[in-house]
């Protein structure tokens, strides 16, 4: 079967699928996967076709509100996808950035969807809305309140999704109309984190699953590079410290606040440069740029991260404490999931960071050991989860 995948966004949504593609090439099928052009060399790496899309995975990070980036950036999109789409594919496998504009070319293509989500956006009443804060409204206010969000997406999309029907050839159809018309057909959705995190909500309706997650791909014969192996064997365990593509431009003011915080703390660290551009110098610190935290989290001692879902997910894993430091989006409610699991201490919000809060966190995690012990229980109910398997699966029972 020829599979055409189709992610938007930053690293945290694009490295995920092409561990899943690799996958799915893995069990036969020929898989491309369609995102942005600057992950070209990580698609060639996991074995994929490349079907690059000439968008910004920062949204236009430099300035204005975050709903008028993300206007911007869906503006942009739906071209991209008309132009990955057009070699053809027999089946559609759709994020929830791309599904919005995703269902219109499946329409045109006349071929099945899936929806492969790295969040549970769909409403339900057991949660708020997983942008927008933690703060439960009660159930009849939760499932309100992603109504409400699931409307506002929608109205993003309007403009882009009428433009891409038009060069579609196809006949007019608003953007609320094609999600109504992908309830009621029960369009299936699988979500990849693991339920360990996030449980399957029982008001869900039919068709939306969480089967686990699917990791980034990393060859066979991977290692990780000499001088880090080197600062890895030359102490204890250091503390991972890195903020993905979160915190652009503040690299400086983070390195100087870093490298305070592990020196109160009296451990060593290991910064990732991220899209902030963090870096610190020092005999208990090396900076390094993207390694996979699959060989990398292991052996920390802890994790402080942006909680990002995939990020998330690599420190459950690898059975260690985080330490989360929310940004933005989606961030905040994965934070809350690892403190409210017990793998992980308070959230620290990002604009509330300071040397001492971090270090305080930083001894918190390294000395409670009831931390560790749960991290490592959660770490066992994740090696016993594919979530990749299960998408395979239902590649393969998709008419």
């Amino acid at each position: 079967m020829k599979i055409l995948v189709m992610a938007a966004g930053s690293h945290g949504d694009v490295a995920p699928f092409a561990g899943l593609g690799a996958h799915l090439r893995a069990a036969g099928h020929e898989v491309a996967l369609a995102a942005p052009e600057t992950f070209g060399g990580l698609v060639a790496e996991s074995g994929l076709a490349f079907r690059p899309l000439s968008v910004d995975p920062g949204g236009g990070a430099g300035g204005g509100s975050l709903l008028g980036r993300a206007a911007a950036f869906v503006d942009r999109l739906g071209d991209g996808l008309a132009d990955a789409a057009a070699p053809g594919a027999d089946l559609l496998l759709l994020t929830a950035t791309t599904a919005p504009l995703g269902w219109h070319l499946a329409e045109a293509m006349n071929v099945p969807s899936l929806g492969v989500y790295l969040q549970p956006t769909l409403p339900t009443g057991e949660f708020p809305p997983v942008v927008g804060g933690t703060r439960s409204l009660g159930r009849w206010g939760n499932r309100a309140a992603g109504a409400v969000g699931q409307r506002v997406v929608d109205r993003l999309h309007t403009d882009a999704a009428r433009r891409l029907r038009t060069r579609l050839g196809l006949p007019p159809l608003a953007q609320s109309a094609q999600r109504r018309a992908r309830e009621r057909e029960n369009w299936r959705v699988l979500h990849g984190f693991s339920p360990t995190l996030v449980p399957r909500p029982a008001d869900w309706r039919s068709g939306l699953e969480v089967v686990g997650t699917w990791w980034p791909y990393v060859a066979p014969d991977y290692r990780l590079p000499r001088e880090v192996e080197d600062f890895l064997q030359a102490g204890p365990a250091p503390v991972f410290i890195g903020f993905g593509s979160m915190a652009g431009g503040d690299g400086e003011r983070l390195g100087v606040l870093v490298t305070e915080a592990l020196r109160r703390a009296g451990v060593r660290g290991v910064l990732q440069a991220g899209w902030a551009g963090l870096a610190a110098d020092g005999d208990d610190i090396l900076t390094v740029g993207e390694l996979p935290h699959a060989h990398l989290f292991p052996r920390m001692a802890a994790a402080v991260h942006h909680a990002g879902a995939g990020t998330s997910a690599a420190a459950l894993r690898a059975g260690i404490p985080g330490i989360p430091v929310p940004v933005m989006a989606d961030q905040p409610f994965w934070a809350a999931r690892l403190a409210r699991l017990g793998t992980a201490t308070a959230p620290v919000p990002f604009r509330q960071l300071t040397a001492q809060r971090l270090a305080e966190q930083i001894r918190r995690a390294l000395e409670d050991p009831a931390l560790r012990t749960r991290a490592r229980t959660a770490a066992d109910r994740l090696g016993r989860e594919n979530g990749a398997a299960r998408v395979a699966e239902a590649v393969e029972a998709t008419p």
